[in-house]
């Protein structure tokens, strides 16, 4: 399957949408936010020059005195050239009375019928105003007034393009800042391929691997430790636990086609023998005590392999919880092997811990545990030795104990014997019915109430295999 690289399109489209955003938020709404800024102080800098000239000189051009007259007409001009920008005064016509650039026929003097100050809102305009300018102008109004009346207005022009420039200046600067900014991100972008995209390209590649069935490909990236190298160790822990699972498989049907193969051959061989002649029939009761014994084999393999199967799902198994007395289990548990011991001469010593040791736990599934371990250990321990059974309790846990001074367990397979079908090569010897399930069965219920189990061997010596239970609070 071929991969797609659809995240990391999106990601770089992302990523251009990002700059092409920016660009255009500059472009249209930031450069008109700083024109506007712009522009209004602008206006109330030349506002309070147009407030200044109308209370200190403008009314003076109303004079009749044509000295009063000229000595405004200075002030208004040294105004013009200290602030560069053109000074009008205006009646409340439109009529233009004065300008500081001494542009106004005094004859014909222009009139603007449209003017109305209170048009605006506001004590600036920009425009054309009124068709007097060629050019975009700012122009500040701030009324003549006279006897509690206006009589007109002082106007202050000055060209948009001042601020235009001003503007451009600041945009350069925000440019320049948003390429920056695109930079530092296309650096995000390169961290973002180096650290997540291609690790995550690895891993998708790993899964496919994985999903193909090979499990011997390797991820590098489980050395990080970040959350894509907790993915990587995951998915390689994964692939490791698939691949010892599938080999667990191959040697679980390898031992049940050898534990049923062996037995049925046996009963179709007897059987045939007896059909053909070659066993007389004085001797058909031996052998169909054989086969009998080998079907009894066969179904308790069976059933062992149920069981196991039941057991094996923990998180699903049902535990029937109480409190029991621990050594009445094993004392009973003692007793019914009684006839086994007398054969062999072996004698079963109990070490307990008080007349009564109460524990928590599934009383049916615990007596199966104790009877497979003391099973195990009468099979295994020589004629005229001791089988000690003991009970110990320490921090809210109890301790059973089933030991053998048996043939005991070679120490490299001591890790092996829970496993299922496992016997070891002394071990086959004695244990002709054993089906190689049995300690299997015993660490899935001891599991299954989250205990554990442990041995203790020595070869030659003998074996001790300890378990776990909670301690009850009956007294």
């Amino acid at each position: 399957m071929k991969m797609r690289r659809t995240l990391y399109l999106k990601f770089l489209a992302a990523y251009l949408l990002f700059g092409l955003l920016s660009v255009l938020t500059v472009v249209t709404f930031v450069s008109d936010m700083i024109l506007e800024h712009l522009t209004r102080e602008e206006a109330d800098s030349l506002y309070r020059e147009a407030a200044f000239v109308a209370s200190n000189y403008a009314v003076q051009i109303y004079n009749d005195d044509e000295r009063v007259k000229e000595a405004a007409t200075s002030q208004l001009k040294a105004v013009d050239t200290y602030i560069s920008a053109t000074v009008w005064v205006i009646r409340n016509s439109g009529k233009v009375l004065f300008s500081s650039r001494g542009d106004v026929d005094k004859e014909n003097p222009p009139v603007y019928g449209n003017f109305d100050p209170t048009e605006s809102g506001s004590y600036y305009m920009t425009g054309d105003f009124y068709g007097a300018f060629q050019e975009d102008t700012l122009s500040v109004f701030s009324p003549i007034t006279s006897h509690f009346k206006v009589i007109g207005y002082v106007v202050i022009h000055a060209p948009m393009q001042k601020i235009i420039s001003s503007r451009n200046e600041i945009l350069n600067i925000v440019f320049i800042a948003v390429g920056i900014i695109l930079g530092l991100s296309l650096i995000i972008l390169v961290v973002f391929t180096a650290v997540v995209y291609l690790p995550l390209t690895r891993i998708t590649k790993a899964a496919e691997e994985y999903a193909k069935g090979n499990m011997a490909f390797s991820l590098k990236e489980g050395h990080r430790h970040d959350e894509m190298g907790y993915l990587a160790g995951t998915l390689n822990y994964m692939a490791s636990e698939i691949e010892r699972s599938e080999d667990n498989q191959k040697k679980f049907i390898a031992n049940v086609s050898h534990d049923f193969r062996s037995p049925l051959t046996s009963i179709r061989g007897y059987l045939e023998a007896m059909k053909d002649g070659t066993i007389p029939p004085e001797l058909y009761d031996k052998y169909i005590g054989i086969v009998v014994n080998e079907t009894e084999r066969l179904t308790k393999l069976t059933n062992g392999l149920l069981e196991l199967n039941s057991l094996n799902l923990r998180g699903n198994i049902i535990l029937d919880m109480t409190e029991f007395d621990i050594n009445g289990v094993l004392k009973r548990t003692a007793e019914t092997f009684e006839g086994s011991c007398q054969e062999k001469k072996i004698v079963i010593e109990l070490v307990l811990t008080g007349k009564t040791l109460y524990v928590y736990a599934d009383k049916g599934r615990v007596e199966q545990v104790v009877y497979n371990l003391l099973d195990n250990a009468i099979k295994f321990s020589h004629n005229n030795s001791i089988i000690k059974l003991e009970t110990t309790e320490k921090n809210e846990k109890v301790f059973v104990s089933v030991k053998d001074t048996g043939i005991g367990i070679p120490k490299d397979a001591q890790k092996l014997v829970f496993d299922r079908f496992y016997k070891t090569d002394q071990s086959r010897g004695k244990d002709k019915k054993g089906t190689g399930l049995g300690l299997s069965i015993v660490k899935e219920i001891v599991q299954a109430h989250n205990e554990n189990i442990n041995v203790i061997s020595t070869e030659g010596v003998g074996s001790e295999f300890i378990f776990t239970l909670q301690k009850g609070k009956a007294d």
